[in-house]
C-alpha cells in the first residue's frame, strides 16, 4: 500500500543511528513517502567524540524520542547506518540499533552510510555526478560515486593518490558537481573546487537511504558490517599464529 493509499495520517516515525564516523549520529524522523522530501526530522542528535560511541549513543536515543514525544513502542523501524567505517566505532551503532529493533519487534533496515551522505548532496544542473569521501584512517579513504542519486562507484577503500587518479578523468570533464564527506580527504583525492554540503551521515538522509524498503515493507536482511578490510584488533592466538607462518 503506497503512502497516498495510507493517507497523511498513517505516516511511520523511524529511528535513525549510524557510528561509521567520529560522529555519533541519532534521530527520530516522520516518513510519509520514498523520496528525501517526505523525510521529517522531529529530533536530531550529532556528537563528534569517536572515543566515546558506545558511553553516548543510548543517552542521545533517549534524548531524541524525549524531544519528538515519540514513544519506543510507537517506533515503526530502525534504520542503521552500516558503514563503511572502523570496526570498533561501527559496531557500536549496529548493535544499538539491531538490539532496539529486536526488543520492540520492528524492522531494523541497514544502509550504507555514504548513500545517506550523497542523499543529502545536490550538484547544480548540467553537473550530474556526486562524490562522497570519508576518512578510513591507515591513510586510507572510504569513497562512492553518485549519478543521479545512484550510486555507480563503491563503496571502496583506497590510497588517497589512487582515488585521485581514478577520478582524474571525471574532474577533469567537470562531471563531479558537488561533493560531501571530509574536507580534508577530498583535498587529498584531488578535489578543491568546492566545500562539502554534508561532513556526517544526517537522520534524515539515513531514512531517506531506507524510505523505499520500509513504505513496501520489505523484510530486511540482517544488518552486515560494511569493514571493507580486516579490523584492527587481532586476538592474541591469531597474531602468534600469523607470526609463526
Amino acid at each position: 500500500m503506497s503512502s497516498a493509499e495510507r493517507g497523511v495520517d498513517a505516516a511511520r516515525t523511524v529511528l535513525a543511528i549510524d557510528t561509521a564516523t567520529d560522529s555519533v549520529v541519532t534521530g527520530v524522523v516522520e516518513l510519509t513517502g520514498e523520496t528525501i522530501g517526505s523525510v521529517r526530522v522531529l529530533a536530531e542528535r550529532v556528537v563528534t567524540d569517536h572515543r566515546r560511541h558506545a558511553e553516548l549513543l543510548t543517552t542521545l536515543i533517549a534524548e531524541c524520542l524525549g524531544e519528538s514525544g515519540i514513544s519506543r513502542d510507537a517506533l515503526s523501524a530502525v534504520v542503521v547506518g552500516c558503514g563503511p567505517g572502523p570496526f570498533t566505532g561501527l559496531r557500536v551503532g549496529m548493535a544499538t540499533g539491531a538490539a532496539f529493533a529486536d526488543a520492540l519487534g520492528i524492522p531494523a533496515h541497514g544502509v550504507c552510510s555514504l548513500d545517506a551522505l550523497a542523499l543529502e548532496t545536490t550538484p547544480p544542473a548540467g553537473r550530474p555526478d556526486v562524490l562522497v569521501v570519508t576518512d578510513a584512517r591507515r591513510r586510507e579513504v572510504y569513497w562512492a560515486l553518485y549519478r543521479d542519486g545512484a550510486r555507480v562507484r563503491g563503496p571502496e577503500v583506497s590510497a588517497p593518490a589512487t582515488v585521485a587518479e581514478e577520478l582524474a578523468p571525471v574532474f577533469s570533464t567537470g562531471e563531479v558537481g558537488a561533493v560531501s564527506g571530509s574536507a580534508s580527504h577530498l583535498e587529498l583525492v584531488g578535489w578543491t573546487e568546492t566545500t562539502p554540503q554534508v561532513t556526517v551521515p544526517s537522520a534524515r538522509g539515513l531514512v531517506a537511504a531506507a524510505a523505499s524498503a520500509i513504505e513496501a515493507g520489505v523484510v530486511p536482511e540482517p544488518l552486515v558490517p560494511l569493514y571493507l578490510r580486516r579490523p584492527d584488533a587481532v586476538e592474541q592466538k591469531a597474531r602468534k599464529l600469523g607470526a609463526a607462518r
